[in-house]
């Protein structure tokens, strides 16, 4: 995500590597957790609960999953870890933390998938990986495959949203041997064809509800306010720092404009690819998707109908069937 909340941040899977002994586990408060999703975000999420496991009683939950920290090669980096099979991982944007992804959303993954959320480089407990002028998507990338060693996910399907579809793009070039499956969500090649992020994009100063509200078309209210209620069940809130955000929006700019040596070569993957977008992003223009999909060999284009830049969410129900489907 481009823009974002700033006053919150089936086959067995194989036998997973030992964890190392340096993990520590930090708990949320023991507070009561009174999970009061509007039913709009129920219907959403859990439409499909049959396929997804959504609601299923004993089930993942990602709002009582405790953040985690590893010490990797590339530094520390805080997650969540829940579910059980083949392993997901979610790569969020920026100015964004683990806290954006919905819970209702990590959990209907959860179902089938033993999925990770993580923080990106600088943001709450993880660790900056340069100065952050230096920032780049390929960095960030290359934390993110210290983060797969650590844990011992081996080939893990990657989810990567926005900013995080840049680094998904550069961990399977930069590390292909760590990547099974590409889903590209709001996103943009980096070989300098892409039409560039609009001004819109560092917009700062607004309330919660009206920078939410930019990820959903003007029609979509009931859906930027359930994603809303959605992620600030979340305990323990905590900011993207102005700085880290800069940073991070460079550094997309630079990929967009070809100037990040993993964003050229995406003719050279050759990993199964399923990028999918809005047609009503205000951030990502859909011309992006189409010239991603058609750079990457074999990669499937999915678009969604009146669907902003938090298309994924905004049709919950549809995108994870797609995910699902496209996973195995």
């Amino acid at each position: 995500m481009m823009s974002g909340n700033r006053a919150m941040q089936g086959v067995a899977m194989p036998t997973r590597a030992a964890r190392p002994a340096s993990r520590l586990v930090i708990r949320p408060a023991q507070a009561q957790h009174r999970r009061f999703l509007v039913s709009w975000m129920l219907a959403v999420c859990c439409g499909a609960a049959a396929l997804a496991g959504c609601g299923a009683g004993g089930g993942p939950d990602a709002l009582t999953a405790p953040i985690q920290v590893v010490r990797t090669a590339a530094g520390t980096v805080a997650y969540r870890e829940l579910g059980s099979g083949p392993a997901l991982l979610l790569i969020t944007g920026a100015d964004t933390s683990m806290d954006d992804w919905p819970p209702g959303f990590v959990d209907a993954l959860a179902a089938r998938h033993t999925v990770v959320v993580f923080d990106n480089a600088g943001v709450g407990r993880t660790s900056a990986v340069s100065a952050p002028g230096l920032l780049s998507i390929t960095a960030m990338a290359s934390q993110t495959s210290a983060l797969i060693s650590a844990l011992g996910l081996r080939r893990p399907a990657v989810l990567g949203w926005s900013m995080g579809g840049m680094i998904a793009q550069a961990l399977a070039v930069s590390h292909p041997a760590q990547v099974s499956r590409l889903i590209l969500a709001a996103t943009a090649a980096g070989t300098g064809k892409a039409v560039p992020l609009p001004p819109v994009t560092t917009v700062s100063g607004l309330s919660p509800a009206k920078l939410v509200a930019q990820l959903f078309p003007d029609n979509q209210a009931a859906a930027a306010r359930a994603y809303l209620n959605a992620i600030q069940q979340y305990p323990g809130s905590y900011e993207v720092s102005a700085a880290t955000f800069h940073s991070q929006y460079l550094a997309a700019e630079r990929w967009m404009a070809g100037q990040d040596a993993a964003g050229r070569p995406a003719g050279d993957l050759r990993v199964p690819t399923l990028v999918a977008g809005g047609t009503r992003d205000r951030f990502m223009a859909t011309a992006n998707e189409r010239l991603l999909a058609s750079s990457v060999p074999g990669a499937k284009l999915l678009l969604f109908d009146d669907a902003g830049h938090a298309f994924l969410f905004q049709d919950a129900a549809r995108f994870i069937r797609a995910v699902e489907t496209f996973t195995g």
